[in-house]
């Protein structure tokens, strides 16, 4: 909690993790700021290892026997798999580097840009996911199958990724202390 005034020059008291990072200042939320970007640090930690694995598989397809089977249709779906997941890792590893080389005393523009980062890393993982699951499944079991299945993730990701945590936020049942990055 902080003491600050409002327009009447009232003093009240606010919570500080209610607050989007753009409403915080770099000094007096210093500690809210600090602990948002290590949070999220901590959150890529675990999310990153997946999308290298993701492109490291993408990057061996090309050398396997049956890739020559692929049909342009095939080959497209494997582009976009493995140019989105090159981008979403591009996107995920932002934060730490801007984290090293940014100016320490801009917090709040640092975490809102580590922020952006991450969701458009979120955006491009989900179309690697997506495009190399319907080349995948499209090559093993034909188009209607891979339609079918990719339309499912498509509903999962949406529900996941976007539908739960607008749900969550505009309820207000998020888990306690969970601060909300933003």
């Amino acid at each position: 909690m902080s003491d600050r005034r409002d327009d009447d020059g009232e003093s009240r008291t606010d919570d500080v993790s209610e607050r989007s990072a753009a409403e915080l200042d770099d000094r007096r939320d210093r500690r809210e700021l600090r602990d948002r970007y290590y949070g999220l640090l901590q959150e890529l930690r675990v999310v990153l290892p997946g999308v290298q694995v993701l492109v490291a598989f993408l990057l061996t397809v090309p050398f396997s026997d049956r890739f020559e089977d692929l049909d342009p249709t095939g080959r497209t779906a494997y582009l976009v798999a493995l140019a989105a997941s090159l981008l979403a890792t591009v996107c995920f590893v932002t934060p730490t580097a801007y984290h090293r080389a940014g100016g320490r005393t801009e917090r709040a523009a640092r975490l809102t840009w580590a922020l952006r980062a991450t969701r458009a890393g979120l955006v491009a993982m989900a179309v690697s996911l997506t495009s190399a699951t319907f080349g995948v499944t499209r090559f093993v079991f034909g188009p209607a199958t891979a339609w079918w299945v990719t339309t499912g993730l498509v509903l999962a990701l949406a529900s996941c990724w976007v539908a739960l945590p607008l749900l969550t936020a505009s309820t207000g049942r998020g888990s306690a202390g969970s601060g909300g990055q933003e």
